[in-house]
């Protein structure tokens, strides 16, 4: 796999950003083959000490991923769009965008072995066509690449921010404002190596800022319009949940992990109305990745977040 390191990456020790990186590797793993000489910098071996520098490449294999057990899956997978170059799919909530620890089937990247018969390959065996991710529980547009010409075009297009984002969330509470920006360092959480936070004075910590808008208010709650401008891990997330509006249903960063309509009702009734995330990549604008085209993707709000807005719509208007 090839990663080219960017200004925020700059300073970061190599085995520590490798280890981040590569969910499925230990930190042993990846002094193991940094020490061994599989993973370089600018096709040069590098102490695990190795200070990371803009525009550096970096280079690594698959470590402690089973790639072996990578089986083609045949999913009915809804795709927005696809050429010879590259494809959009709307992206079901509840499956995982490639191989990682504790998830190794049902996942995006083996569909779409079963699906196409051409993908990139720059992200190495675990990651076929994947040029970025989506949470689990988030659903909504994903493009991904058969060839490595379209990856290299996308991936850049997201590195230098040009694509435009728009996110669907149903969060706690109501802000004052009704529209706004979050500028917040993103890194490592200090104690759970899963989930990312607010980190200030960090030299892991990245840039990352998000726009929001209050598109609906209901007593407690509200719906938004998200627009990330960084692509930073669990962003959206962990960024409403810094301003006291966490995404419903969020395990990691809320308090809860689904919800009930006597919750939203206030009755006693217990039926379930939502069991994931109610976060949705609803728009997506990118070039394309060859003609250098405008083009703009969409995926409808799925029916669960839809029910549930109804729901709020129904016993909680304002």
């Amino acid at each position: 796999m090839r990663y080219t390191v960017d200004i925020t990456d700059a300073g970061q020790r190599l085995d520590q950003f490798v280890t981040r990186r590569i969910k499925t590797a230990s930190r042993g793993q990846v002094r193991e083959a940094i020490d061994s000489g599989q993973i370089t910098i600018n096709g040069q071996p590098m102490k695990p000490s190795h200070k990371l520098r803009d525009g550096d490449v970096l280079e690594y294999p698959e470590i402690g991923a089973r790639v072996e057990e990578q089986t083609p899956e045949h999913v009915d997978l809804n795709i927005i769009f696809q050429d010879e170059h590259f494809a959009a799919i709307n992206k079901p909530s509840g499956m995982v965008t490639h191989p990682a620890k504790g998830h190794w089937d049902g996942t995006l990247t083996a569909a779409l072995i079963a699906k196409f018969s051409q993908l990139s390959d720059i992200g190495g065996a675990s990651r076929p066509g994947i040029v970025h991710r989506l949470d689990r529980d988030t659903s909504g547009v994903l493009v991904i690449a058969k060839n490595n010409q379209a990856h290299e075009a996308l991936s850049q297009q997201f590195a230098d921010r040009s694509t435009e984002k728009e996110y669907f969330a149903l969060v706690a509470n109501c802000p004052d404002r009704d529209r706004d920006v979050i500028n917040q360092p993103i890194g490592p959480h200090p104690r759970y190596r899963e989930r990312m936070s607010i980190v200030r004075d960090d030299p892991e910590a990245k840039e990352a800022q998000t726009f929001y808008e209050v598109t609906e208010r209901f007593d407690g709650f509200s719906a938004f319009k998200v627009f990330p401008k960084t692509g930073r891990t669990h962003q959206i997330r962990v960024h409403l949940a810094h301003i006291k509006h966490p995404v419903l249903c969020d395990r990691a960063y809320g308090n809860q992990a689904r919800m009930t309509l006597g919750e939203i009702a206030r009755t006693d009734d217990e039926q379930i109305i939502l069991a994931r995330t109610a976060l949705h990549a609803r728009r997506l604008k990118i070039n394309h990745p060859v003609t250098g085209e405008p083009l703009e993707f969409e995926a409808p709000i799925p029916e669960d977040l839809h029910s549930t807005l109804e729901i709020l719509r129904k016993y909680r208007s304002v």
